[in-house]
Parts: structure tokens; C-alpha cells; sequence
């Protein structure tokens, strides 16, 4: 195994026993992840008023439910899923990911009304947890710790180009298909069935590329139940907090430039200037879209740093970033304009700075046995971050102004910033090569 010491992929320097087409494989399911779950919250409002009808005076509430619904499926599943890829391996895990989210996605535009939406769309969620968890968990698992802000860089980058194709791609099917005449509603069902049997294909290519090695005997002996305890016990430690809270944060970024920026173009394009729906979408991607190139850009810059910085202090540096494009968004009052063009620029930085900065840290803090559990638990703690600010968002939305989920995510990236000055002194990095001592322990 020590050749494998010397492979490198892209500078990362791989783990024993992982091969070049692995880490490849890791990099293709962070875009086609990406891609899909950016896709669908970014096209719901095109669901909602050109499928369903739903009244543009109810629309932020009703994002604000699916939401909801969807973060509720996630926190109720998401330590599981760490738990048993810490016990059966990542792999399965996975697969299985995929297969929900393109269930969730062929289904999606056939919704009768509100409720069989939000039912789907939590199928689409317990996927969405799957991939998201195993995202993280991977890029670390693959790579050397002198590698391992590289490797979140390069995953960021590679998803947000994921992201990319979906809002400035994918979105557009249906606009092409109607141009073409197909009808608006046959133009939505056409569009979701191509992607969910893309995402299909995918899964079935992870279970071929994917390493199948398991994380060790002592996690396959070890009872779901204290894996999931031992992910929440590690919560103890300084860093790990600190990572937990951050990634609250993080996703909850995530989901307001998927969900809530492109529902304020279309929302304005279609009420304010009298846009067909599909043309609106197609804009709402163009904004979106700025905000994805410009995390794609910035993703390695915030992975390299995390290998030159302590990872606690890139990651504070990542949360002032965020909280302060987030909050520029008070300054706009056309979202068709330039301005937001231009904020969507901060944006994309604030929102890539938070993703790639927290799995790096508790990497460094987390043991290897037990790491799919703390990741598990880290985007539970991403899942309610996206509960709260969907929740609060949506109803602010309608009750306020549409940049109420923006400032909300800012406000919360203060807080952790504020909390990451006041421990970052007491984070000790666990040295790697005790990590398996320390887990068995």
C-alpha cells in the first residue's frame, strides 16, 4: 500500500488503498449531486404557477412548506445515514441517494396539488441527505490530511459547476421544449424525467467507481445507535462545534440561492414586467447562475487556504465573508437589474466560502471510525439550518420583503463568526496518524 501514498489526483495526495478512478468518481458524484439537488428547488416555482397554479401571493409560503418538510425528512434521517455508512461502507449509501433523488425528480411535476408536493419533495429530501452526507464524507475519506482542504476545494468546484448546468441548463428544458410547442405542463413532465434518468445512470456508474471498502471492523461492530451518539458526543470538542455551526449556516445558504433568489426573479419577472413563466425560470437561472460561476471560481481559493490557515480561522474568515453578502442584499430593488447581478457575484463567493470551509475542520477533529457519524450529524445541523431559515424565510418573504432569507442567513453567519473568535484558541487538531488509536479507545 505505500505506493499508493505517492498517487495524486488534481495535487490531492490519495489515501491507502484508493485509487486514481475512485477519487474521480468522487468528484463526478459531487457535480451530478449537485446538479440535481440545485435543480429542483431552483424549478419549483415554475411547478408551482405553471403545474399547480399556485397564486403568486402564496408562492413564498408554499417554498417556505416544501422547505419544511424537506428538512424535517433530513434531520430525521440524516444521523442514520452517517451511522450506517460508518458500518456497511459509503457506497451503498450512495447509490441509494441517487436512486431516491431521481424518484423524488420523475414524480415531482406530476403533483396534483400541494399536498402529494410536499410528499415527493421529502422523498427528493431523504436522498438529498444521503448525498449530501456522503459528499462530504468521501472527499475527506479519499485524501491525505495534508489534502483535505484541496479536496473540499476541488469538490466545491466540481459541484458548483454542477450547479451551473442545472440553473443555467437544466432549467431551460422547459422553455426549449415549448418553443418547440410542446405544452407547458407536458414541457415540465418531460424535463424532470430526462434528469431523474440521468441521475439512474449515475447510480448505477457510483456502485461500479466507488470504492467499496469499509471503514473497519470496529465500525461494522459498533450498534447504530452509538454511532449516532458518539457523532453528537464529539460535540464536545471545540472544533467540532464550531464545524457543526458553521455548516447550520452553510446550508442554509445553499438552499436560499437554490430556492429563494431564483423565486424573487421569477416572482418579480412574472407579476412586475408580465414574463411568460418559462422565460422567467430562464432568467431566475441567469441570476443563479452568476452566483454558481462565481462559487466555482472561488471554490479552490477557499480549499487552498484551508490547507495554509488554521482551519478554524479560514472559517471564520468564511463566515464574514458570507454574512456580508448575504446582507447586501437589502440593497436591491430590482432583481432584473444589474445590481443584482452584481450581488449575486457576493453571493456565489459567501455561499462557496461557507460550504468548503467546515468538513475540512472536523476532518481535522473527527476520528476516521466514526467520521461518516459526525459528518451525518454535521448536515443534520445543516438541515436545521435550512428548517429555520426556510420556515422564518418564507413566511418574511410574503410578510416583508424577499430579501428577509438573505438576511436571516447573515445574521446567523455573524453569530457563528462571533462564537469561532471565542473558541478558536482551544481547537486542537487530532493528528492523523492516531486517529484509529483514539477511535478504538
Amino acid at each position: 500500500m505505500a505506493a499508493s501514498s505517492s498517487r495524486r489526483v488534481l495535487g490531492l495526495h490519495l489515501a491507502d488503498g484508493i485509487g486514481r478512478g475512485n477519487m474521480w468518481a468522487c468528484l463526478s458524484m459531487s457535480f451530478v449531486a449537485t446538479m440535481v439537488i440545485s435543480f429542483l428547488p431552483a424549478a419549483q416555482p415554475y411547478i408551482l404557477g405553471g403545474v399547480l397554479g399556485v397564486a403568486k401571493t402564496d408562492q413564498g409560503k408554499v417554498v417556505g412548506l416544501l422547505g419544511v418538510a424537506a428538512e424535517i425528512a433530513m434531520i430525521a434521517s440524516l444521523a442514520w445515514y452517517g451511522a450506517l455508512a460508518d458500518r456497511f461502507g459509503r457506497r451503498p449509501i450512495v447509490v441509494a441517494g441517487f436512486v431516491l433523488c431521481a424518484l423524488g425528480a420523475a414524480l415531482f411535476p406530476f403533483a396534483g396539488d400541494t399536498t402529494v408536493l410536499v410528499a415527493l419533495r421529502v422523498v427528493f429530501a431523504l436522498g438529498v441527505a444521503a448525498l449530501s452526507g456522503m459528499m462530504s464524507t468521501v472527499a475527506i475519506d479519499y485524501v491525505r490530511d495534508g489534502s483535505r482542504g484541496k479536496s473540499y476545494g476541488l469538490v466545491g468546484l466540481f459541484s458548483g459547476l454542477g450547479a451551473m448546468v442545472a440553473v443555467l441548463g437544466l432549467v431551460r428544458l422547459p422553455k426549449i421544449l415549448e418553443d418547440g410547442g410542446t405544452a407547458p405542463v407536458t414541457a415540465a413532465r418531460i424535463s424532470f424525467l430526462i434528469i431523474a434518468a440521468v441521475v439512474l445512470a449515475v447510480a448505477a456508474l457510483m456502485w461500479f467507481t466507488l470504492s467499496g471498502t469499509g471503514v473497519g471492523a470496529t465500525a461494522e461492530q459498533v450498534p447504530l445507535i452509538r454511532l449516532v451518539r458518539e457523532g453528537v458526543a464529539l460535540a464536545r470538542d471545540p472544533g467540532v462545534a464550531l464545524s457543526y455551526a458553521a455548516a447550520f449556516v452553510a446550508r442554509a445558504d445553499l438552499a436560499v440561492v437554490a430556492g429563494f433568489l431564483s423565486l424573487w426573479v421569477i416572482d418579480y419577472a412574472t407579476g412586475e414586467r408580465g414574463m411568460p413563466a418559462a422565460e422567467a425560470l430562464a432568467r431566475g437561472g441567469a441570476v443563479v447562475g452568476v452566483a454558481q460561476t462565481v462559487a466555482v471560481v472561488a471554490a479552490p481559493l477557499f480549499g487552498w487556504l484551508g490547507d495554509r490557515m488554521r482551519r478554524q480561522d479560514v472559517l471564520i474568515l468564511a463566515q464574514v465573508v458570507a454574512a456580508l453578502s448575504y446582507l447586501s442584499m437589502l440593497l436591491i430593488d430590482d432583481p432584473l437589474g444589474s445590481g443584482m447581478m452584481l450581488a449575486a457575484v457576493f453571493v456565489g463567493l459567501g455561499e462557496i466560502a461557507a460550504i468548503t470551509t467546515a468538513g475540512p475542520l472536523l476532518a481535522q477533529q473527527a476520528p476516521a471510525a466514526v467520521r461518516g457519524s459526525a459528518y451525518g450529524v454535521q448536515t443534520l445541523c445543516g438541515a436545521v439550518g435550512i428548517l429555520v431559515v426556510s420556515a422564518l424565510g418564507g413566511l418574511l418573504y410574503d410578510a416583508w420583503r424577499p430579501a428577509a432569507p438573505f438576511v436571516l442567513s447573515g445574521v446567523f453567519g455573524l453569530l457563528v463568526a462571533v462564537f469561532g473568535l471565542v473558541v478558536r484558541r482551544r481547537v486542537t487538531p487530532l493528528p492523523e496518524d492516531r486517529e484509529s488509536m483514539v477511535a478504538a479507545g
